[in-house]
C-alpha cells in the first residue's frame, strides 16, 4: 500500500493561496474580475516586451503570485498567526506602524508574513501584511474604551485549537500528511472567510466613529481576509480598463510614479471597498439588516528592491512631492492627480538613474550576480574573462504609506484623531516579542541573497568575491 502524500511547506502555501483565493472570489464578485483583467494585462504586456517581461519574475509566478492583508487584535491572536503561517513557510518580515503613515485614523502597527529564501520565493511567494491594533494609544482610544475593548478581544476566539495544533505539528516537522493537511487548509481558510453572525451595532458604530479600520478589527468576534491582491506587470494599464469596465477605482495609484526608469519598490491601487449585506443587533436585541465597506481588491506592481541609501533617497523624494504638490494646490484649486503626477515623475527624474546599470553602480539598489549561460548575448569587457550577469531582485516588502494610503482611500470616513496626544511607543522589538519569534530585515533578507550570489560566482572563478565586479567580466 502507498505510503501518503506528503505536503511541505511551500506546497501548503500554494494551496493555501489558492484556496482563499478561490473563497475570497465567491464571497467578492469584483476580485474575480480584477484576477481576470490582471491575466490579460500580464499576457499583453509578455506579448509586447517578449523576454523583458519576466526580468523581475517569470510570467508563471507573476501569474500566481498573491498577497492577503488582515487584521487583528492583540498580541496573542499575532503570535497564533505567525504559527499558522509558520506552518507554510512564512516567515515575520519588517515593522510597519501605519499611525504616523496617513492623516485618517489608523490605529494599527502591522508586518508581513512570507517566505525568506530565494528558492522559496521562486516557488511560491505568497505574502500576507498583518495589521494589530493597538488599544493603548490615547491619540485614538480613551482609557475607558481600551478597556472595553480588551476585555471584548479577549472573550473572543479567532483560531481553534486543532488548526493551531495542526500548525505547529506543519512547522515542527516540516509538512503535513496529505490528510491532515486537507484538515489544516480547510481550517485556516474558514478562519478567514467573512461571518454572517450579527453584529452588535453600537459597540461596532462607537469604535467607527474612531477608526473605520479599529471597528473591522475589534468590533466584530471574527476576522477575515480584507483584501487579496495579484500582481500585474502594467499597473497604469491595468487601471485603466478596470474604469473602462465600470469598477470604481480609488482616486491614484499608490508609490512611485509612472516613468521612464526602472520601476522601483511597490506600486499599488485598489477598487473601492463595495457595500456588502451584514446583520446587526440592536441595543434591544432586533436584527437589522444594514451594510458595511470593509472589503476591497488590490493590485499591485513589484520593482527592484532598493538599498537603505536607495530608500531613503525615496523617502526624501516622497518629502519634496508632498511640499510640492501641497505648495501647487494652495495657488490653484483645481489642481489634478494628473499634475500631482507631473511633479512627482519631475522629482523622480532628478532623485533616481534612468537605467539598471546606474541604479546598481551608485548603490541604490540590490542585485545579484551570476555567470552568464552560454551562448547569452553577453559582451565581456575582457575577451578572455567570464562575463557575469547582474539581475534585479524583485521588491517582496511593503511600504507603510501606500498601505495606509490603500486603507485610506477605502475608509467611509477619516475617523477621530487627537494629535494632542502622546502615541504610544511600537517599534520592531516590541513586535518580535509580541510574535514570539524573530523579525526579519528586509535590508538584511536582500543583502544576503546578493552576498550568495557573489560567492558563487566568485567560487566558481576561484577569486576574491569583493573584487568580482571589478575585475571580472561585464556587469548587465
Amino acid at each position: 500500500m502507498p505510503a501518503p502524500t506528503f505536503l511541505e511547506p511551500w506546497q501548503l502555501r500554494a494551496a493555501f493561496a489558492r484556496s482563499l483565493s478561490d473563497m475570497y472570489g465567491k464571497e467578492v464578485p469584483a476580485y474575480t474580475t480584477l484576477l481576470d483583467v490582471s491575466h490579460d494585462v500580464n499576457a499583453d504586456f509578455a506579448a509586447q516586451h517578449g523576454a523583458d517581461a519576466e526580468r523581475l519574475g517569470s510570467i508563471a509566478r507573476v501569474t500566481a503570485e498573491r498577497h492577503g492583508a488582515i487584521r487583528v487584535g492583540t498580541p496573542t491572536e499575532m503570535s497564533q498567526v505567525a504559527r499558522i503561517f509558520g506552518a507554510m513557510g512564512m516567515h515575520p518580515v519588517g515593522f510597519y506602524d501605519l499611525r504616523d503613515a496617513s492623516s485618517s485614523s489608523v490605529p494599527v502597527i502591522s508586518t508581513a508574513f512570507r517566505p525568506i529564501e530565494r528558492a522559496e520565493l521562486a516557488r511560491n511567494p505568497f505574502r500576507v501584511f498583518t495589521s494589530m491594533l493597538v488599544p493603548a494609544d490615547r491619540r485614538f482610544f480613551t482609557a475607558d474604551l481600551e478597556r472595553r475593548l480588551e476585555s471584548f478581544l479577549a472573550a473572543r476566539t479567532l483560531f481553534g485549537p486543532e488548526l493551531l495544533a495542526l500548525a505547529d505539528r506543519a512547522e515542527a516537522e516540516g509538512g503535513l500528511p496529505e490528510d491532515q493537511a486537507a484538515e489544516f487548509l480547510r481550517l485556516a481558510t474558514e478562519a478567514f472567510e467573512l461571518s454572517d453572525e450579527p453584529v452588535d451595532q453600537a459597540w461596532y458604530r462607537e469604535l467607527e466613529a474612531v477608526s473605520a479600520v479599529a471597528a473591522d478589527i475589534g468590533g466584530i468576534a471574527s476576522t477575515h481576509i480584507n483584501h487579496l491582491t495579484p500582481r500585474v506587470l502594467d499597473i497604469d494599464d491595468l487601471y485603466a480598463r478596470m474604469e473602462a469596465r465600470g469598477i470604481t477605482m480609488i482616486d491614484a495609484i499608490q508609490g512611485p510614479p509612472r516613468w521612464e526608469g526602472p520601476d522601483v519598490l511597490l506600486r499599488q491601487t485598489s477598487f473601492r471597498a463595495l457595500a456588502e449585506p451584514r446583520t446587526f443587533r440592536t441595543a434591544d436585541g432586533e436584527i437589522v439588516r444594514d451594510s458595511l465597506r470593509v472589503r476591497f481588491g488590490e493590485v499591485e506592481a513589484r520593482g527592484i528592491a532598493l538599498t537603505r541609501e536607495g530608500r531613503a533617497a525615496y523617502d526624501a523624494a516622497v518629502i519634496k512631492i508632498d511640499e510640492a504638490t501641497a505648495a501647487a494646490r494652495a495657488d490653484d484649486p483645481s489642481f489634478s492627480e494628473t499634475q500631482r503626477q507631473e511633479i512627482a515623475r519631475g522629482v523622480w527624474q532628478e532623485t533616481f538613474p534612468t537605467t539598471e546599470a546606474a541604479l546598481a553602480d551608485r548603490g541604490l539598489g540590490w542585485f545579484t550576480y551570476a555567470l552568464a549561460e552560454p551562448g547569452s548575448v553577453v559582451e565581456p569587457v575582457e575577451t578572455r574573462a567570464p562575463a557575469v550577469v547582474r539581475r534585479p531582485i524583485v521588491y517582496e516588502d511593503f511600504l507603510p504609506r501606500s498601505a495606509a494610503g490603500i486603507f485610506q482611500s477605502n475608509l467611509t470616513s477619516d475617523g477621530a484623531k487627537d494629535a494632542s496626544q502622546e502615541g504610544t511607543d511600537r517599534d520592531a522589538d516590541w513586535m518580535a516579542g509580541a510574535l514570539g519569534r524573530e523579525l526579519n530585515d528586509p535590508f538584511d533578507l536582500y543583502a544576503d541573497q546578493v552576498a550568495r550570489s557573489l560567492t558563487g560566482v566568485a567560487e566558481t572563478l576561484g577569486v576574491d568575491p569583493a573584487t568580482l565586479t571589478t575585475t571580472t567580466g561585464a556587469m548587465r
